[in-house]
């Protein structure tokens, strides 16, 4: 079964000329880039039965050299899987040639995030799923610290890393994330001192661009939900861990270093606003049950209007409202509908404490916590 409940049929496996395997099975098409010598093949299994953690990076070559640089230099052993989003840059051969142990899944055309990261979570061998994006560059320390943090208690489902600008290593990128009943998500500490974040603490959710997941609990609740294709996605997901009663926590000591902005090339952009304003929909509308929607109301026009005169001064506001209704028809169509997290009883304590976090994160956002 799929992450999402939905069975995958297991591709058929031939051999390439270029030495990798790829699936026959159309709609599906992926290859494993290991060198093709079985002796290596097989040492990479083996490794992976004792490693705590695999990373797995969305591809891009750009800035993938100092990414795996880092990597390889970390105090635990890792493995790692770089999937390949339909790239045109050479940069599947250029791993192969590089870094013969890095294992590749590649797609014929770009599938999004989620369904990049979700091929390679259900491929990994290990406990834990550290998410990477490509344009950053981790501290030796981070993965020990990331492991010995996730350990401390089984109810935790991911610990973010902190995040810091690689143009300016003294500020944060992202601590965390909080999410308010305005139905903006906000990166806690974006801009400020890194030096003001460094006691670990519950966050809503994690930025999936560097952060660990408990792979169990990823099987438990499901995996990254694959409408979003990309934005929010992580706050999705670390939502529904809260459903399930689960923890979503930050580790300051483990420092990712992020060049930022390097998929979509800019902090605002059509793709990103259309997307990103689809999913804000969508996530309400898949998480939270009717009673909820209707509490938060009043906050969400407040909130959706705010947004919708920022990005008019910016002239995307005809593109925020695009979004917003495409995030509409998503929603009530049959696959919206599909994915929405069903109410249980049992989970009600687990609404309540979230309902409170959406409330006190309207402050905490208003703060610029």
């Amino acid at each position: 079964m799929g992450f999402y409940g939905i069975r995958r049929r297991k591709p058929q496996i031939e051999r390439t000329a270029a030495g990798g395997f790829v699936a026959a099975q159309a709609g599906d098409p992926r290859s494993e880039a290991l060198p093709c010598a079985d002796g290596k093949h097989r040492k990479h299994e083996e490794q992976n039965r004792w490693m705590k953690t695999t990373v797995v990076i969305p591809n891009g070559k750009h800035f993938l050299q100092d990414c795996l640089d880092s990597l390889f230099q970390s105090t635990v052993e890792i493995a790692v899987i770089v999937v390949d989003n339909g790239s045109a840059d050479g940069s599947v051969s250029w791993i192969q040639e590089h870094f013969p142990q890095v294992k590749l899944i590649c797609f014929s055309e770009n599938k999004g995030f989620c369904t990049a990261v979700n091929t390679g979570i259900e491929a990994a061998a290990t406990p834990y799923v550290f998410l990477l994006n490509n344009d950053t560059k981790t501290d030796r320390f981070c993965l020990e610290r990331l492991e010995r943090a996730m350990e401390a208690d089984e109810k935790i489902f991911s610990v973010g890393a902190k995040m810091l600008s690689m143009k300016e290593p003294e500020l944060v990128d992202t601590a965390g994330d909080l999410y308010s009943a305005f139905g903006w998500a906000y990166a806690i500490g974006k801009g400020r001192p890194s030096s003001n974040y460094t006691a670990p603490k519950r966050v809503f959710s994690n930025c999936a661009g560097a952060a660990l997941y408990r792979k169990a609990h990823l099987e438990q609740i499901g995996g990254f939900d694959e409408l979003h294709f990309a934005y929010l996605e992580d706050v999705d997901i670390g939502y529904r861990a809260q459903i399930f009663g689960l923890k979503n926590v930050t580790e300051p000591a483990a420092v990712v270093y992020h060049a930022g902005s390097g998929s979509t090339g800019s902090r605002y952009n059509a793709f990103k606003v259309t997307h990103s304003s689809r999913n804000n929909i969508y996530l309400i509308y898949k998480n939270m049950p009717l009673l909820q929607c209707i509490l938060n109301l009043p906050f969400f026009l407040l909130g959706f209007g705010i947004k919708f005169l920022f990005f008019c001064k910016k002239r995307m506001g005809k593109l925020y409202l695009k979004g917003l209704a495409a995030g509409l028809k998503r929603s009530v169509g049959t696959a919206g509908r599909q994915h929405k997290v069903p109410f249980r009883w049992h989970h009600l304590g687990n609404y309540v404490k979230i309902q409170w976090q959406l409330y006190f994160n309207v402050f905490r956002i208003l703060m610029k916590s």
